[in-house]
This record gives C-alpha cells, structure tokens and sequence, in this order.
C-alpha cells in the first residue's frame, strides 16, 4: 500500500526575486548529490544507488522548475521573464554538465555491463539504455574542447529560444486596432464584439479593440465582412517579430532565427551527425530524416490535387456569391465560413451558442468517465496564479490517481495556443507515491456580461485534443517519472492520444453529451449537428496541405548545413502545392513558435506521423464498437498507461495487432486515395 505525496506547488508564493537564488542553491546541492552518487556507484552500480538516486534528482528539479515556467507562461512580466531566462540559462548548463560527465557515464555503462543487468526489467533495462544514448547525444565521448563547445552551445539555443518566444509575445501584444464605429466590425458576433469592447474599456476607451490574440484574430478573420480591416489585420499578424509590418524590426527575430539554425547545426555535427534533422530524429519513432521527407511527399501527392480542385472552388464562390474576384489570402477563412454555411447550413455563428466553456467541458468528463472508467471532479485549488484557473481531481473506484489546472480563457501578457504541461509526473517509490499532476491551457474568448465563454467547434476540438494529451500524462501506471506518462514517448508518437481525443468531437452521442444551448438548455438540434458532421472534411485537402507546408518548412530547413533562408525556403515550398502566392510581407517562420521556441524542430511531422496513429487506433473502435468496453480498456492498458516504458512501435502494435497504416488517416480526412 503506497502513501500518496501531496507535494503541490505553491503558486502564489513564486517570487521572481527569489528565483535565481533559489535555483542556484538547487543546483549546488544536487551536484555535491551527484558526486556522492559516483563515489557510492564506483563501489558496485545499481539500479538503487544510481538510476534511483539520479531519478529523485531530477524529479526534485523539475517539481521547483515546472511551476516557474509554467507561471511564465501564463502571467508574464518583465521580472518574472527575467529569472525565468536567467534560471533556464543555469538549468541548462546543469543538465549539459551531467550529461557530459564521463564519471556517471561510466557507471552507467558498468551496471549496463553487469550480471545485475539481465536480473532487471525490460523496462528498467530500457532507461538504462536511454541513459546511455543521452549521454552520447550530448558529448561525452567528445574530448574537452568539443565538449565545452557543445555546452555553450546548448545554452546558447536555450537563450535563443527564449528570446524567440519573447519577440513573439511582444510583438503580438504590441498591436491594436480601435474601432469607434461598429459599422467596420459588420458580421463579427455579438460575443466577440463583447470581448472587444471589454478590451476598449480597460484602456478606457469607448469603442471597440481588436488585437493579435488568437480568439480575437480568428474571428475576425472569419467573419469580418470589412475586407481592408481584415487584410489590415492579416498583415499585422504574419510580419509579427519580424523586419517588416506595422512593428517592423522592433521586436526582429531575423538574428534569432538564423542563430538558432546555425547553432543547431554546428551542435548535431560536434556529435556525428550532418544535420541537426538526423540529430532530431534519431530519438523518435521514424528511422531517418529521408524516411520523415518520403512520409511528408506521400502525403503531398494523394492531398494536393484534392487541395487545389477546393481552392478553385473557393474561388468560384468568392467570385459568383461575394464580389470577390481576385482571393487573397485574408479572405481564405472568411470565404470558408460562408462557403460552409451555404453548402452545408452550417457556421460558426450557429454553434457557437450550443458551446458554452463550462457545458463542454463537463460533456466531455462524461466521454473520458465513459470510455475509462474514472471519475473527474472539481475541488478547491491549493494555490493558482489567476483568478479563472480551475483544478479538478480524476478518481477510480474513489481512489484520487491525479489532477490538473484548466486556464482556459485568453488575456494578455499569457502566451498563445493551447498547450499541456507537466506539473508533477507519476512516481512510485517504496511506499511513497506521487500522482501525476497537469497543467492545461487554452485561450478562448472569455465571457462578458450576459454571456458565458462560447466555443467554436474548432475550439471544442482544441479542448479535447489538449485533454488528450492530460489523459496521457495523468491515466499511466508507470512508478518511475523517467517513463511516466508523456516523459520520454517518442515525440513523434506523443500526439496520438491527443489526436484520439479529437476524434469523439465528430460523434453523435458525444456531440449531444457535450452542447447545450446557453441561454434555451437545448442540445444541439438533430438536423445541424448531422450537416456539421457532414462538413467535417469540408477543405480537408488545404487543410492537409497546409500541415504538410508546415512540416516541409521544418524539415527542409534543419536537413540544411549553411545559407539557411527560412524565407525563400517556405516560398519554394508553396510553389510546389498551388496554394495562393505568398506576399512579398509574409515572414511565416518569424512566428513559428513550434519549431523555434516549443520543443517541435525537425519534428513538426510528428503532428501528422501522429495523426496515422491515431486515425487507425480511432478505427479500432470503428470496427469493434465505439462504446465497446474491452477496447476501450485494451487502448487504456496499451496506451495510455505505458508512458515510454515500451517503444512506440511496440506499443501501437500490441493494441492494434500489427503496424500502422494511413488507410484510416486518409479515409477520416476525406482525402481520395
């Protein structure tokens, strides 16, 4: 019987004064911790004296860390983003330095080397194995000065990334619109016009503000039927952080950028690689960088042709129905809006009133409850950074097994997106047992008088794909943190239970568990949610394309080893899809946050490698019964609770019975084989 650890952070008492000291006295004591670790170790390796001691290190580590960066995240300002860049600095050259340490190398390879070796687990084999090919990937077998150039290396792209993320906050945050005359504003809806006058008032204006935060720019992207505000707006948003656009060259990340490529580089090829996409990949679930471009031109060739027959479409329709008659790239979702409305009678305007923040998420606690057998249920937070934070405890047969944080409304100074984060990982050690605790955010429209936060259906499936990835975290069975519930999956693999979640935003029962009209209480009606089904693969095939342009960008550019140029790279790749021209402003990377801030380089593909994983695991279900209990708990036990203790492959083979294939990716996507 384990006794649970209840070891929560404090939030509210996170000092930005405070944090550097603090970390720098952590790091003192973990490395006079590490040298007795060697210096026991040398005598005789042991899983206990090694692995364990090293493990309780790094949860110790992350469990000061994991709330400070998350704070950064979500409340920043300038004394908080100024520990947390100095810390990271110091966390970083920590972490290289133990990763470099030949002393613990070596000990690591004696208890490889052992007799005791074959008496552990697979799975404790395994983060032996891990440990050894990190110590490799970060330079030990280097001599000193390599060793030491790959070092400030690394902490150069830790700064680097930071600054990236920086830019790109401050630019976004530095541009406004304000509109004293609602005529402008003519097809926005009522609750976004809410959101917008609430901003207008606490800079104590009477009008209207529209900014570059994603639920206000969505929407008015779609729905705006004032073409040059939209175009106005569309400009401000992709030259964000870049040379060029109404901010241009204030918050630049030209110098970020080709720094970051190049130091990529130069680093990958300190430890025996030619590009830093060979150095990325070679961790995952793909095999080669050559094998990642085979998968991506695939894709290419069965969506394209499909991309491009939609795209003339859209043009037809924008000529004959809206006066539109040269498409630009602004006019792209505002033109799909109405498209999808008159083929279909379906829009955003019609659901979003069914979609109330609250009603959804208690819907879909109903299809997790169902599916998994748990319970999830609200509870007093200990301590919370905002106001509009919420914390909730998921139990099974009453037994708490873990929690999370929900921030799920936009505002300023709070990074864009949506995104999981571990706060606590699972962790059984003795009779000690940590839960797993998770942080999840979003950025939806927040309420205004009268009206509750309203989802986009896009929305609703953002909420159920970030849950995916808390599911996946939060439901392992793993007792080490090392391979407990997303640390350690092959980053290629880790969106699949995100992905999966997504998939019960598209069923009848579940569609009807998680709407319920705002202000009437009444589900969404029969005939619209069967024509939103019919639209969901409504420009499936740009939709595709669009990825595929994403994950290329990427690609391309790590595979390179010089004359990096984001810029004439991403427009040769548009050449190739027949999508509209690029305009000459167009600075797309320079705020490409998943690939040069968030975790994603040379690994943007894993979003779709991902998506093939999860549409045939999604079709498991098709074929065996979506409310069939067995599979739901074989995908449980096969997947869920795995964490890395298993390789990817082994994991998808044992729920499905053999490997992937995209039959069910393409079939799910509409796009013709």
């Amino acid at each position: 019987m384990h006794t649970t650890i209840h070891n929560l952070p404090d939030h509210q008492a996170i000092n930005a004064t405070e944090i550097v000291p603090f970390i720098n006295e952590k790091i003192a004591s973990h490395d006079a911790q590490v040298d007795l670790i060697v210096e026991s170790a040398t005598r005789e390796p042991t899983w206990d004296n090694l692995i364990m001691a090293l493990e309780s290190l790094e949860v110790d580590l992350n469990d000061v860390w994991a709330p400070i960066s998350h704070l950064n995240a979500v409340v920043s300002n300038e004394g908080l983003r100024k520990a947390h860049d100095d810390a990271i600095q110091k966390l970083t050259e920590h972490s290289t330095r133990l990763s470099q340490s030949r002393p613990l190398c070596e000990r690591v390879k004696a208890l490889a080397a052992s007799e005791s070796f074959n008496q552990l687990d697979a799975t404790q084999r395994k983060m032996i194995d891990d440990s050894l090919r990190t110590f490799r990937r970060n330079g030990v077998d280097l001599d000193d000065e390599k060793r030491e150039q790959f070092k400030n290396l690394r902490q150069r792209l830790t700064l680097l990334s930071s600054s990236f993320s920086n830019n790109l906050l401050d630019a976004t945050d530095a541009w406004s619109k304000y509109i004293d005359n609602l005529d402008e504003l003519k097809g926005i809806p009522a609750p976004n016009l809410a959101v917008a006058r609430a901003a207008a008032e606490r800079r104590d204006l009477d009008g209207y503000l529209l900014t570059l935060d994603m639920a206000c720019y969505s929407s008015t992207m779609m729905h705006c039927e004032n073409r040059s505000l939209r175009e106005e707006m569309y400009q401000a948003y992709v030259t964000r952080s870049s040379e060029v656009g109404p901010n241009g060259g204030e918050f630049d990340n030209s110098e970020v950028i080709e720094e970051i490529l190049e130091a990529r580089t130069k680093m990958a090829q300190l430890v025996g690689f030619d590009t830093f996409a060979e150095y990325s990949i070679e961790p995952k679930m793909a095999s080669s960088a050559q094998e990642v471009k085979s998968f991506l031109e695939d894709l290419l060739t069965k969506a394209v042709p499909q991309a491009q027959d939609e795209l003339e479409r859209m043009r037809a329709f924008a000529n004959d129905e809206l006066e539109i008659d040269s498409l630009e790239p602004w006019d792209l979702n505002f033109v799909a809006e109405r498209m999808r409305k008159s083929l279909y009678d379906v829009s955003d305007a019609q659901l979003k009133p069914y979609f109330p923040l609250d009603h959804v998420v208690d819907g879909m606690f109903g299809v997790v409850e169902r599916l998994f057998d748990v319970q999830i249920r609200k509870t007093e937070p200990p301590s919370t950074w905002h106001e509009d934070v919420r914390y909730y405890e998921i139990a099974r047969e009453n037994d708490v097994v873990a929690r999370f944080y929900l921030d799920a409304i936009a505002r300023e100074k709070k990074r864009s997106g949506a995104w999981m984060a571990d706060c606590r990982s699972r962790r059984a050690v003795g009779n000690e047992l940590t839960l797993p605790v998770a942080y999840l955010t979003c950025n939806f429209t927040p309420p205004t008088e009268g009206n509750p936060s309203l989802l986009t259906h896009s929305e609703v499936v953002t909420l159920f794909h970030e849950f995916g990835h808390g599911l996946h975290h939060m439901l392992t069975r793993q007792s080490y943190a090392t391979v407990s519930g997303i640390n350690g999956v092959e980053w290629d693999a880790v969106e699949l239970p995100s992905q999966f979640m997504e998939n019960w935003c598209w069923q009848v029962d579940s569609l009807q568990r998680i709407s319920k009209h705002f202000e009437t209480g009444e589900t969404l009606p029969t005939e619209l949610l069967k024509r939103l089904i019919e639209a969901k693969n409504f420009n499936s095939g740009m939709a595709m394309v669009r990825q595929l342009e994403f994950g290329l960008l990427d690609l391309t550019l790590h595979m390179q080893i010089e004359g990096f140029d984001p810029l004439s790279t991403m427009r040769g790749i548009r050449t190739r899809t027949g999508m509209l021209p690029n305009k000459d402003y167009d600075r797309f990377p320079w705020g490409f946050a998943h690939i040069f801030a968030g975790g994603y380089a040379a690994g943007y593909y894993s979003y779709l490698w991902a998506e093939v994983l999860s549409a045939d695991a999604f079709a498991a279900f098709e074929e065996e019964g979506l409310d069939n209990q067995e599979t739901s708990t074989r995908y449980l036990h096969e997947i869920l609770e795995v964490g890395s203790s298993v390789k990817a492959s082994e994991m998808f083979a044992s729920f499905r019975g053999r490997p992937p294939l995209n039959d069910a990716l393409l079939r799910h996507s509409g796009i013709r084989n």
